[in-house]
């Protein structure tokens, strides 16, 4: 199925974010063909309202359920800050950073991430328009974090034996809840 597609098939209004071991965080997400579709916009609109009432900042399609290459984003936590990455590819890295990562979809997991100190990516925005933006830091270590959710990598795959070992007791509650049947 298209990207366009599953975006439509959505009853927007009812997204939220999902959690592990949800199997949808785990799928390569699809391009989004028209990014000026309304329903593009409009499943936009609900992701920022969601990462913000989460105090996140970033969220990606799958993270909602819907396995289309769309993340969002506001390094500063200010929603005059909102940026919008469809179809978002990296195409350089440099340097490197340590640092705390998190991720909405993996609640109580935190750990220290090796990452690119600053990332140059190129996508599209709402108007259909390809750009291209370099973030440092934050914004770096936001790129790759949302690209790794749109190729079905998560925090986990990351993770190194003791950080895995210190998130046992979180990764263990949030599995357990999904074999009881929760979101």
């Amino acid at each position: 199925m298209s990207g366009n597609a599953k975006i439509e098939r959505v009853d927007i209004p009812s997204l939220a974010i999902i959690y592990y071991p949800d199997p949808r965080l785990r799928e390569v997400c699809e391009p989004v063909e028209d990014p000026t579709a309304p329903a593009v916009r409009a499943m936009v609109e609900r992701m920022f309202e969601l990462m913000f009432a989460s105090r996140g900042v970033g969220l990606a399609a799958p993270q909602v359920g819907v396995t289309v290459r769309l993340f969002v984003a506001s390094p500063t936590v200010d929603e005059q800050d909102k940026r919008i990455y469809i179809n978002p590819q990296i195409i350089s890295t440099e340097g490197r950073q340590d640092g705390e990562e998190g991720c909405l979809s993996l609640p109580g997991v935190t750990c220290k991430i090796k990452r690119a100190a600053s990332a140059a990516i190129r996508a599209s925005g709402l108007d259909g328009k390809v750009f291209e933006e370099t973030g440092e830091f934050l914004a770096a270590r936001i790129f790759q974090h949302e690209i790794d959710h749109l190729n079905g990598r998560l925090l986990l795959d990351r993770m190194g034996s003791v950080a895995r070992l210190a998130n046992r007791k979180a990764l263990k509650q949030l599995e357990a809840h999904c074999a009881e049947g929760g979101p």
